[in-house]
């Protein structure tokens, strides 16, 4: 896939490396406790690792510590107890990165409403995000493609039943979310993303052809 835009990337880096201090340790073992019973998609990893991988994602790109401990929570109030558990992070961590935890939310009631009407809906609000939220969203989506990526190329299109969207509507997400996220100011996890995004296209394309050719090879001897 290619996005038709041309992403370009901030190369400031900070004078001083960002401090993470006793509220960072805080938000780890707040995210730690909250997400304790879960794991990633019908796996067995527990999904602590995929918020701790998207804040090293986020430290890398140059985020500060509210953004490395939004990361960490970024899906507290979407998996955890929705509006309440806000206004505990507002409460626990204060309004910068309550912003950016609701930011990357896509639904805060339950039950969610169904998946196709809380991503179109994400997609729409993504438009007028500002950068904390694009920069910590961007590390969320490069981690989730490359998980899938890597899954897809071990176990083949069973990976695709673990998703609401399924194969088609996964892609569909994700190569939106592609497009919007290079629409806006470019940073080195939306360049990341947009890249693991069409490796996955590739992926699935070649797949499906050879899947084709083999379909018409069979044919051909009956």
């Amino acid at each position: 896939m290619s996005t038709g835009v041309s992403v370009k990337l901030s190369r400031k880096r900070q004078s001083k490396p960002p401090m993470l201090g006793k509220r960072f340790q805080r938000a780890f073992l707040f995210a730690a406790r909250m997400h304790a019973q879960q794991t990633r998609k019908k796996t067995m990893i527990p999904y602590i690792a995929h918020l701790m991988s998207v804040s090293a994602l986020v430290l890398e790109a140059g985020g500060d510590e509210d953004l490395a401990m939004a990361a960490l929570l970024h899906d507290v109030v979407e998996d955890c107890g929705g509006k309440p558990v806000l206004r505990e992070v507002m409460r626990r961590f204060g309004k910068r990165v309550a912003h950016i935890v609701a930011g990357c939310t896509d639904s805060d009631v339950y039950p969610k409403p169904p998946w196709k009407v809380r991503k179109e809906s994400y997609l729409r609000h993504l438009r007028t995000a500002d950068a904390d939220v694009r920069l910590v969203s961007a590390a969320d989506k490069l981690h989730n493609v490359r998980e899938i990526l890597r899954d897809y190329r071990l176990g083949g299109n069973s990976i695709w039943d673990r998703f609401g969207g399924k194969r088609e509507g996964t892609l569909w997400y994700y190569r939106a979310l592609a497009e919007e996220l290079c629409q806006g100011k470019g940073n080195r996890l939306v360049d990341d993303f947009c890249r693991a995004y069409e490796e996955l296209e590739t992926a699935v394309r070649k797949q499906k052809t050879l899947r084709q050719n083999v379909s018409k090879s069979i044919g051909q001897r009956t």
